[in-house]
C-alpha cells in the first residue's frame, strides 16, 4: 500500500487526474483519505490539510489505519535558491523543520527538531534521507529529465508553519542552510516517517520564489505546479515497482 499526500485542493485535484480517483472519501477527523490502485497497487492519497499538525496527523493515519509502507508527499513549495525558476520539480533528498527551537535574548535559535533545546547545536543544514530513498529519487530524476517544461533536481527542503512571503528572509534562510525550497508539511511528515522506519519520497514543484510577491505567484501558478509534482509521482510509483 503506497499512501500519497497532499495539503491543498489543487494537488488534490492534480493526484485524482492522474489515478482516476473519484469515489467519496473516507473522513478520519481533519483528513479525507480516498482509495485506488495503480497498475495493481493499492494506494490511499489523503488530503491533509495545510501545516505541520495536519500533516502529521494524515501521515499516521496512513500508517497505522490505512497499512501504507510507503509515504509521498506531493505538491508545491516556495523556492530558495536563485538557480531554480518557478515550475522547477525538487526532490527532497535533505528535509528539515527550521521553526523549532529556542529563544534566548530575544533571538531564535533553530536546532533539531524533538530535542530539548536548552543547550542543543544551531540546526545548520536538513538531515539527508536515507540511501535508498536517495537513490530511488536519483532515477526518478533520470527517468523525468526533459519530460517536464521546467527541470528534475534533487534538492533540500525546509519546512515551517508559515507562508513565506519575504524575499530578505528567503535569502537568509538560504545563506543559513544552503536549502532549496520551502513549504509547511515535508518536515513533519519525515518526522513520522522516521519513527515509523518507513520510506518517505517529498516530490515539490516550486509554485513562487518565496518573494514579496510570492502571494500572487502562489494563486496563479498552484494548479501548474501540482500537476508537474503529480506526474513525478506516477512516474515513481512505476520506478518502485520495478
Amino acid at each position: 500500500m503506497f499512501g500519497i499526500l497532499c495539503a491543498t485542493p489543487e494537488e488534490l485535484t492534480a493526484l485524482q487526474s492522474r489515478f482516476g480517483i473519484e469515489q467519496q472519501p473516507e473522513t478520519h477527523g481533519p483528513t479525507r483519505v480516498w482509495f485506488g490502485q495503480h497498475r495493481g497497487d493499492d494506494l490511499a492519497l489523503a488530503l491533509s490539510g495545510i501545516g505541520k499538525v495536519n500533516a502529521a496527523a494524515a501521515a499516521t493515519l496512513l500508517l497505522t489505519t490505512c497499512g501504507a509502507k510507503t509515504l509521498i508527499f506531493s505538491g508545491v513549495a516556495g523556492g530558495l535558491n536563485p538557480d531554480h525558476a518557478v515550475g522547477s520539480v525538487l526532490l527532497g533528498a535533505r528535509l528539515g523543520i527550521h521553526d523549532y527551537g529556542i529563544v534566548s535574548g530575544r533571538q531564535f535559535t533553530p536546532t533539531e527538531y524533538g530535542v530539548i533545546p536548552i543547550g542543543a547545536p544551531r540546526l545548520g543544514e536538513a538531515r539527508p534521507v536515507p540511501p535508498e530513498v536517495r537513490a530511488n529519487l536519483a532515477r526518478l530524476r533520470e527517468t523525468m529529465a526533459g519530460r517536464l517544461a521546467k527541470p528534475v533536481e534533487l534538492g533540500a527542503i525546509l519546512t515551517a508553519d508559515h507562508f513565506l512571503n519575504c524575499a530578505e528572509t528567503r535569502d537568509e534562510l538560504r545563506a543559513a542552510f544552503g536549502a532549496d525550497a520551502v513549504d509547511m508539511e515535508s518536515g513533519a511528515v519525515n518526522e513520522i516517517a522516521n519513527a515509523w522506519n518507513v520510506p518517505l519520497y517529498v516530490i515539490r514543484t516550486l509554485s513562487d520564489l518565496a518573494g514579496d510577491d510570492s502571494h500572487l505567484s502562489y494563486a496563479e501558478l498552484a494548479g501548474m505546479a501540482a500537476q508537474n509534482s503529480a506526474a513525478c509521482v506516477v512516474e515513481l510509483l512505476d520506478l518502485l515497482r520495478r
